[in-house]
């Protein structure tokens, strides 16, 4: 099936994750292979050995212009219809692009999919955290149950709340009109994709399983500290272009409250 509907890993890397191995050895051990690709602007001594230990490509680019530019680097590395932004510190369970692309062949419109996600804590694996609950409901109601949804107008009610859509989990379809990121965004680049492929043709999919685990780390959690502030002016952004002004900051700062868990994306 999924030689059919051919389907890319690229892992957009940046600097030198000390989670990078693991990451590729999960996407080297899917029950359904995909051919993967290391793109990146910071390559480090020992990142090609690294690459083709995993039978990967590795793809450099310069300047490094930030993660918008890095993410659309990325995406014109792939040479199938389908790819994932895999992150470099994450973990995809066996069965992810089996799954995956098994739920792409039940619909041919279909234009992004997802899967649902746990967190890796240290040792600690959570499929379920009070913001993993929000983030479900949030997903429902736009897809009320389905496994697709086309109408625009459930595309946009999944996302009018926040950006539940967890990115990492996220595999596009490469000639979908409008499959790439704002280069001038830090935080809200996967958020304002979404919605600009959400008034497009085209469905969304959700696969209910947890397949891949967000890893929350102290690194991440520093660097989201220091962007809080680029974060809540990209969120109320977002929000303004959905709702009434009023409406928009009152969204913007109850969303401000997950930033605390370190698990809000």
């Amino acid at each position: 099936m999924i030689a059919d509907l051919a389907h890319t890993f690229v892992v957009p890397a940046y600097g030198r994750s000390s989670h990078l191995r693991e990451c590729l050895e999960s996407l080297r051990t899917q029950t359904g292979p995909s051919p993967i690709v290391v793109a990146t602007s910071t390559p480090f001594d020992g990142l090609e050995a690294l690459v083709g230990e995993f039978g990967a490509s590795l793809a450099i680019h310069s300047p490094n212009a930030g993660i918008g530019h890095d993410w659309n680097f990325a995406l014109a590395q792939a040479r199938t219809p389908w790819v994932t932004l895999a992150h470099q510190d994450d973990l995809y369970l066996p069965a992810f692009a089996e799954r995956t692309m098994a739920l792409a062949a039940s619909e041919p419109e279909a234009v992004l999919l997802f899967t649902d996600y746990g967190e890796s804590l240290g040792d600690q694996r959570r499929n379920t955290t009070p913001m993993l609950m929000i983030k479900r409901l949030l997903l429902e109601v736009g897809f009320l149950g389905r496994p697709m949804v086309s109408r625009t107008g459930a595309k946009l009610r999944l996302l009018k709340f926040g950006c539940p859509v967890p990115c990492p989990s996220v595999t596009m379809k490469v000639s979908a009109a409008g499959v790439n990121f704002r280069e001038d965004l830090k935080v809200n680049l996967d958020w304002d994709a979404w919605m600009r492929l959400a008034v497009k043709d085209g469905a969304f999919g959700y696969v209910r399983d947890v397949l891949m685990l967000h890893r929350i780390h102290a690194g991440s959690e520093t660097s989201d500290a220091i962007r809080q502030g680029v974060r809540a002016a990209e969120d109320l952004m977002m929000f303004r272009s959905l709702w009434p002004d009023p409406i928009a900051r009152l969204l913007a700062r109850a969303y401000s409250l997950s930033y605390e868990t370190g698990s809000d994306r």
